[in-house]
């Protein structure tokens, strides 16, 4: 045999190897770090925490609030809506100071995206209303201005990735069928309505009432030690503390805490779990909130009823 016919042989047996074992040529990604499988967080809509909790509109945030854990000293960062949805996920309000368009203010600072996914971890965007991933104007019920990701240039500048992370929540009923399915960060907008904006306590309170027994029924939190995090964007110009409630196994049955929190510091709680590097100085001076959770890499998860 010729040495380029032995060489073809050698690198034939290593290729069959490498399949057989299940590796790859390429590097390996990092491995996943922290107690928390999934975190859902979902943002309801201009809402202090007086008109929230104790509402007679709102039975069922009541019942979870009682079953989970409450933050009852939590603020929003600043008003109107906007920056406060660009410093939950990035640590920065970017300068962004109203409820503008991404083509005129685009974010362009790093968002905990990328970051997620550099920690070896999976990221979506659900949106309401949205009428085909990555739409980045007002539509119906859908305010572009509730979707942060799409203020991000490093994910709204390659439109495939785009479409593939910033979807309609219709998308989130087929990712919630199996944990592998539903990426370990996801972010929920409901519609205008639906978030209490435009419509009463008691209509954003049902549309809860009907989707979140299905987060917490699905695989990622009956099998997986996962969070659901319901909070508003901001309160109102006069009171800025906002209802934030943690739902699921990893959340602390029946707690509450009065410490202060922000928007920052729910950030800074999911990157110090993902050994994530905190985004700004903001996030990183923020308190994490891990009171509120078993904070246990053994968490049994409790079905939910």
């Amino acid at each position: 045999m010729s040495s380029s016919g032995r060489l073809l042989g050698i690198l034939g047996l290593v290729g069959v190897a490498l399949v057989l074992s299940g590796c790859s040529t390429g590097a390996p990604g990092p491995a996943k770090q922290g107690s928390l499988d999934h975190v859902v967080i979902i943002v309801e809509e201009n809402k202090p925490a007086t008109s929230i909790l104790g509402s007679t509109e709102a039975p069922f945030i009541k019942q979870l609030a009682a079953r989970g854990a409450v933050a009852t000293d939590y603020s929003a960062i600043t008003n109107p809506s906007l920056p406060n949805y660009i410093a939950l996920t990035s640590g920065t309000t970017a300068g962004i100071t109203t409820d503008c368009v991404p083509s005129s203010c685009p974010a362009d600072v790093p968002s905990i995206a990328k970051k997620i996914e550099e920690a070896g971890r999976t990221w979506k965007m659900y949106a309401e209303g949205m009428p085909k991933p990555c739409t980045r104007h007002d539509a119906g019920h859908y305010a572009v201005r509730h979707n942060p990701f799409l203020y991000y240039p490093e994910v709204t500048g390659d439109a495939k990735y785009c479409r593939a992370h910033d979807v309609p929540f219709s998308a989130l009923a087929h990712d919630l069928k199996k944990a592998d399915t539903l990426p370990d960060f996801a972010f929920i907008s409901p519609n205008l309505c639906n978030d209490m904006h435009d419509c009463s306590i008691a209509t954003g309170d049902a549309w809860l009432a009907a989707e979140v027994p299905k987060i917490l029924a699905s695989p990622a939190f009956t099998t997986q030690n996962s969070l659901l995090v319901i909070t508003w964007d901001e309160g109102d110009k006069h009171d800025n503390r906002i209802t934030t409630i943690v739902a699921g196994p990893a959340a602390k049955p029946g707690y509450s805490s009065d410490s202060a929190f922000t928007h920052y510091s729910l950030l800074h709680t999911i990157e110090s779990d993902w050994g994530i590097p905190p985004l700004t100085a903001n996030d990183k001076a923020a308190p994490v909130m891990d009171e509120l959770l078993k904070k246990s890499e053994t968490a049994t998860p409790t079905p939910s009823s």
